[in-house]
């Protein structure tokens, strides 16, 4: 499949490139982190990518909690808009991270995005399109359990939302969403067939994180892309093997648990063609 270069997938049939960038974030450097995102957003450019994606957390470190609240922003902050305007001067979709997002500031600005808490800290993904709009915004719904420092620190975000990609119809989920069917059923009754997965997934669960969005993918006739981040991060390692499924669940393009960047030409006519020959999703019952 011949990919196109810069922001020019937009008619449907024409393939979409996207670059999962799988990199290892130094837990609390912030600025070095921002930094190498935008470099390797610039190198994804220059590859043809259309839509570049981060991981999880990228700016803190994921395992970087005492890091939190001193990093976060609110969405209409320099970081946020580093990538905006990173998107409109290469012409391509970025979904920047997730990055940590300070609710009271948003709150306080001209921002027209409800949050869901007065004040907190939410681990927010936001996508951008060619022209710099903010576009989609998901914070993380599902935070993880068994008394972790995330579900103490954040606060989970509500709303769910699709946005229109080179002829995709676009959503968002977080790391331990992948656990949750019921989300990506949302996502499919909402017209979504591209799901991108930012994710901080560590060792030792590399199966789980191998089979869940391949089952994600399958269950619902769509494509799936995760985003791990890679290395050590606040001293726990990332499994790392950032992957796209295709809408049979197969994977089309993976790598390993070293700092990579993973690119796949996405069909956009790919779902309905699994979809008319394998037509399960006829026979729900709700």
């Amino acid at each position: 499949m011949t990919s196109t270069a810069g922001g020019g997938a937009g008619t449907r049939g024409d393939p979409l490139r996207v670059a999962l960038v799988q990199f290892s974030p130094d837990a609390g450097k912030v600025a070095a982190n921002v930094e190498r995102a935008l470099s390797e957003l610039d190198a994804a450019v220059a590859a043809g990518a259309d839509l570049v994606a981060f991981p999880e957390l990228f700016d803190v470190g994921y395992f970087a909690f005492d890091s939190y609240a001193r990093h976060a922003i609110g969405l209409d902050g320099e970081r946020f808009q580093r990538f905006a305007a990173a998107a409109r001067e290469h012409d391509v979709w970025v979904l920047a991270g997730t990055m940590m997002e300070d609710l009271a500031a948003t709150a306080a600005s001209d921002v027209d995005v409800p949050v869901p808490a007065a004040e907190g800290l939410a681990n927010t993904a936001v996508v951008y399109s060619p022209d710099g709009e903010r576009e989609l915004v998901y914070r993380k719904h599902h935070l993880f359990g068994y008394d972790s420092a995330e579900a103490e620190l954040l606060v989970p975000g509500e709303r769910r939302p699709t946005v229109d990609v080179g002829g995709f119809s676009l959503a968002v989920s977080t790391c331990y969403d992948l656990r949750f069917p019921e989300l990506y059923r949302e996502y499919l009754d909402a017209g979504a067939d591209l799901v991108l997965v930012p994710s901080a997934w560590p060792y030792p669960r590399v199966e789980h994180w191998k089979t869940l969005p391949s089952t994600r993918a399958v269950e619902n006739l769509s494509y799936v892309a995760t985003i791990n981040g890679a290395g050590t991060v606040g001293g726990t390692d990332l499994v790392g093997r950032s992957t796209v499924y295709d809408p049979w669940g197969t994977p089309v393009a993976t790598t390993d648990d070293h700092e990579t960047t993973v690119y796949a030409d996405l069909d956009p006519e790919r779902v309905a063609d699994v979809r008319e020959d394998f037509p399960a999703l006829d026979d729900r019952r709700l």
